[in-house]
């Protein structure tokens, strides 16, 4: 029998309220934005072409994001397209690597957009060995130990506003069309950084829109922390604590001030009305119990409902499915792209 994905409309939810004043939504998305700040530096970009055949243009690129980190970052479009391009940044996993989303690059590619990806903090490039999460959960403990770093999710939001900052230069990237789509860890950054940027003019967060809280308050939180056991058993260790919910509230505060109260998945998910939201999650997903992403949901779907945008915003629920993204979904990611962002000007504008 064939596996179908269950798609979730605004109309099965319940109205429960008002959604918070625009006011409201502005003073948290500033409330964040203050938290990661740090002074800008000139993106002074580099660029050289990479090799490759057919009908794609390749190109590695640079830019810088604060004073000590530059952001290396791989972009694939059509050849020699003469035109403004709608563009599609891909964000990975944990342990994963921009080369690692190069065939979604050059699907996405293939039917009209610029399509890029970067290496997060800690990943790829951006790190001694090229690939895997190590230096990533050693930067997670130094932040507990108190270096001033924010690995977890909040360094590479950064890192995303400042990519749009550099796209926006590019004469061949229309920066009114920037979607942007991420996996896992990516998904988490992802929303965040919508929540925090309207720049970002389509959203598609898979299997990584989730409550914190929901999950410490259920003792669910095993399979997330999985990602970074290493560096909360250390942590643990030089506390003289064990590694509990109460714990982990402690080293949430330190590592990722505000993820599981202001800016949880269930306050900033909303933030993004009313531009177009696609949320892709397995129904079995251990890392984002489904419990929580429906809290998120539901608080971004009155959102929606309030601003009269319903039809921008969808969720599928892949059945019987964990922590992954299946070909079926991720047709309907790229289709919902196509629907909002063009390419040409066949597509409906995400503002409109």
């Amino acid at each position: 029998m064939t596996r179908r994905s269950i798609l979730l409309t605004p109309a099965l939810w319940p109205w429960t309220g008002a959604f918070t004043a625009k006011a409201g939504a502005t003073g948290k998305r500033e409330a964040f934005l203050r938290l990661i700040d740090r002074p800008r530096v000139p993106l002074s970009p580099a660029e050289r072409k990479v090799e490759g055949a057919g009908s794609l243009e390749r190109l590695h690129f640079s830019f810088g994001s604060d004073g000590s980190q530059r952001v290396p970052g791989l972009l694939v479009k059509p050849h020699r397209s003469g035109q403004r391009l709608p563009a599609v940044v891909v964000l990975h996993g944990t342990g994963g690597n921009k080369e690692g989303q190069v065939p979604l690059l050059e699907r996405l590619a293939g039917r009209g957009f610029a399509a890029i990806a970067i290496d997060g903090r800690y990943h790829g490039e951006r790190t001694r060995s090229g690939r895997g999460s190590g230096e990533y959960v050693d930067a997670i403990l130094r932040a507990w130990r108190g270096s001033g770093e924010k690995p977890f999710l909040y360094d590479t939001v950064w890192d995303i506003l400042r990519l749009l900052d550099y796209l926006a230069t590019r004469p061949d990237i229309d920066s009114r069309r920037i979607g942007m789509t991420g996996f896992s860890k990516g998904g988490m950054e992802l929303y965040l950084a919508a929540a925090a940027d309207e720049r970002i003019a389509a959203v598609i967060p898979c299997i990584g829109v989730q409550s914190f809280r929901w999950a410490l308050d259920h003792n669910a939180w095993q399979s997330r922390v999985g990602t970074f056991q290493a560096a909360v058993d250390h942590a643990a260790r030089d506390a003289g604590r064990s590694v509990d919910s109460a714990f982990l509230r402690t080293f949430y505060d330190k590592v990722a001030p505000g993820v599981y109260g202001e800016f949880d998945g269930p306050a900033m998910l909303p933030l993004i009305a009313p531009r177009p939201l696609l949320v892709i999650n397995g129904d079995s997903d251990a890392r984002t119990p489904l419990p929580g992403l429906r809290e998120c949901l539901d608080a971004a779907g009155r959102a929606y409902a309030t601003l009269g945008a319903g039809e921008k915003f969808s969720s599928i629920l892949q059945p019987r499915t964990g922590h992954r993204v299946n070909a079926e979904s991720l047709d309907q990611a790229i289709a919902w792209f196509e629907r909002w962002l063009g390419p040409g000007e066949g597509g409906r504008r995400a503002t409109g």
